[in-house]
């Protein structure tokens, strides 16, 4: 099992910034692509970026420019910077987590609990 833990979020002005994190952990898990969705009421959860353990980086179109995506040294923290916040913005963020299990070589997807991201003067 991996854990994740995801911190960060809460109320920003518009035009505000806002830093979430997310710690991954569990025993003989390899932590593959870390990434960040959002979701609001009654729509589909949406990509906002992603990292690879290589560092490859992949955003929705929508966002580039306003968030960044980056990953500690020990590649089990993935964090997002948001910038330049907009109302539209708001959203349950949860943190993504592709991770290989080092006994049995599958591939699990895990996903934290969300965090709420409120942009509202």
């Amino acid at each position: 099992q991996v854990q994740l833990v995801e911190s960060g979020g809460g109320l920003v002005q518009p035009g505000g910034s806002l830093r979430l994190s997310c710690a991954a952990s569990g025993s003989a898990f390899s932590i593959n692509t870390m990434g960040w969705y959002r979701q609001t009421p009654g729509k589909e959860r949406e990509l906002v970026a992603t990292i690879t353990r290589g560092g490859s980086i992949n955003y929705a179109n929508s966002l580039k420019g306003r968030f960044t995506i980056s990953r500690d040294n020990d590649g089990n923290t993935v964090y997002l910077q948001m910038s330049s916040l907009k109302p539209e913005d708001t959203a349950a963020y949860y943190c993504n987590v592709m991770a290989t299990s080092l006994l049995i070589r599958r591939t699990y997807n895990y996903w934290g609990q969300g965090t709420q991201v409120t942009v509202s003067s």
